[in-house]
């Protein structure tokens, strides 16, 4: 992961967005929980407890670290560690009481049906594209031979956890001759079926990038086999020159 972001934009995350906020707040609670009851149980028990507690932290911590080297974005890397992080919590928790352990997981589904992770918000040199501003571009041809264009959805886990790969890709490689845009297919799903594009879960063929000269789709990944399903390699932020 070259980016990173500053501490006062993840403090400014917490509390903005829903996602951090409540996760925050869930994981913030335990240590109330348990400060509360520590009057309330054995010194043999609590001892135990604390065992548990330790070695679930160095467990984390050291999924953390290797999460952290090989993981490739930080949208990535924060869904892993929430999700481990939570694992852990209810597998403590359970120590200290089922009915704890039962409130947490229920409240961690309310978490994962109401709120969403954000993706990343920066476009580099990319362009947010509406289907009509897409279709004048590809068809007038008079601004870059080529195009490359990623088709994604907010709702999709994949998007955001990729969600800061065109930006990088734009940076580095964008120059007169290929350009970058951006259709979300999750407030136009309507034009999904003209570029061939399925929002089904299961086909695996979100994101999409269609790369297109003078208008003709010239290639795009992933490639779509003729079941219908998608042959997903992994993604890199990698091009040939143009």
């Amino acid at each position: 992961m070259e980016k990173s972001k500053n501490p006062l934009d993840w403090i400014n995350l917490m509390v903005s967005e829903p996602f951090y906020f409540f996760h925050f707040l869930a994981f913030f609670s335990y240590f109330v929980v348990r400060i509360s009851s520590s009057h309330i149980l054995s010194s043999e028990f609590a001892t135990h407890l604390l065992h548990r507690e330790l070695q679930a932290f160095l467990a984390l911590l050291v999924l953390f670290a290797v999460k952290l080297v090989r993981e490739e974005t930080w949208e990535g890397f924060v869904a892993d560690t929430l999700f481990y992080g939570k694992g852990f919590l209810i597998l403590v928790s359970l120590v200290l009481d089922y009915h704890l352990a039962l409130c947490y997981a229920i409240g961690f589904f309310v978490i994962y049906a109401l709120t969403q992770q954000p993706p990343y918000q920066g476009l580099g040199n990319s362009s947010k594209l509406t289907p009509l501003q897409l279709e004048v571009l590809l068809t007038e041809g008079n601004t870059s031979r080529f195009w490359l264009v990623e088709f994604r959805s907010s709702w999709s886990s994949v998007c955001i956890r990729t969600s800061s790969f065109f930006s990088d890709l734009s940076i580095t490689y964008s120059n007169k001759n290929l350009s970058f845009g951006i259709v979300d297919l999750g407030l136009f799903p309507n034009v999904a079926a003209k570029f061939g594009v399925s929002l089904g879960v299961s086909m695996g063929q979100l994101p999409t990038y269609i790369l297109f000269e003078k208008g003709m789709e010239v290639a795009r990944f992933p490639e779509v086999e003729f079941e219908g399903k998608s042959s997903h390699l992994p993604i890199k932020t990698s091009l040939p020159a143009f």
